[in-house]
């Protein structure tokens, strides 16, 4: 992926490959940065006394550093390994990885535009990271929702063409939310009054939302969207009209958010 920047911010999280690891520390390269040189000193490798450096890092190992210092006059790059903690080199791995994969996807892009990479980064792509974060999520958005593109208020010929390439190769994320209601009528066909407010509540709905019955007087209501904020709001939309509309049919009712564990 072409980076606005050819050296890394201090504090930043970068993908490196260890290339030549000596007593003293380690000499990488910066996998997103042009393979530019980056060094790990044998005090920034791990915590406490590092008797044998090879015991942390070795040559042809992909590991995940911390930029904590940038020469851009002599084209330094200072790194910790030990500044990096396992879930944050989970992350970036991940990262990193989807990124790699984008630009694949950028390249069919090109491919059937009959254009370069080039061209389609400067003519949607480094717009598309600016608006989505990264290209790959910009590919998962387009793969969840068509529309994604459009409501973002991207236009262009290339909007087709990027949306098929997102849904042949790219698996949405879905996020998962859920909660209780409790519903009481107290009225001779109070069932069905409960019922009702229930349909109420998927009326008009996503297939994603399901209502589970639990036992007198319990619902679960599950959720299933591309992100939280979707998620949150179709979970709160539906189960205030199921409330509204118990109360109307002269029952009442509660609703309590799931703690996910």
């Amino acid at each position: 992926m072409p980076k606005s920047s050819e050296f890394p911010e201090e504090s930043e999280l970068v993908v490196c490959t260890v290339q030549n690891v000596k007593s003293f520390g380690a000499f990488v390269t910066l996998d997103e940065y042009g393979n530019k040189e980056g060094f790990v000193h044998v005090r920034d490798v791990a915590t406490g006394w590092v008797k044998y450096i090879r015991d942390y890092i070795r040559e042809g190992q992909k590991i995940v550093c911390k930029v904590i210092g940038v020469d851009y006059s002599k084209g330094h790059i200072d790194l910790s390994l030990k500044a990096v903690n396992e879930h944050q080199r989970r992350d970036k791995i991940q990262e990193w990885k989807n990124e790699n994969k984008a630009d694949k996807l950028m390249e069919i892009v090109a491919e059937r535009l009959n254009k370069t990479v080039k061209e389609c980064y400067d003519e949607f792509g480094f717009a598309l990271m600016e608006s989505f974060g990264t290209l790959y999520a910009a590919f998962e958005a387009a793969a969840a929702n068509p529309k994604a593109l459009e409501e973002s208020e991207f236009e262009g010929d290339w909007n087709s063409v990027f949306n098929d390439v997102a849904k042949e190769n790219v698996t949405p994320p879905f996020v998962q939310i859920s909660g209780y209601l409790e519903l009481r009528c107290p009225l001779p066909d109070g069932i069905e009054k409960i019922k009702e407010a229930l349909l109420a509540g998927m009326e008009g709905r996503s297939e994603w939302l399901v209502v589970q019955y639990i036992g007198a007087p319990r619902y679960r209501v599950v959720v299933t969207a591309a992100d939280y904020k979707t998620a949150e709001d179709e979970l709160k939309e539906a189960t205030t009209d199921v409330l509204n509309k118990i109360k109307e049919c002269g029952g009442e009712g509660t609703f309590n958010r799931e703690t996910n564990k």
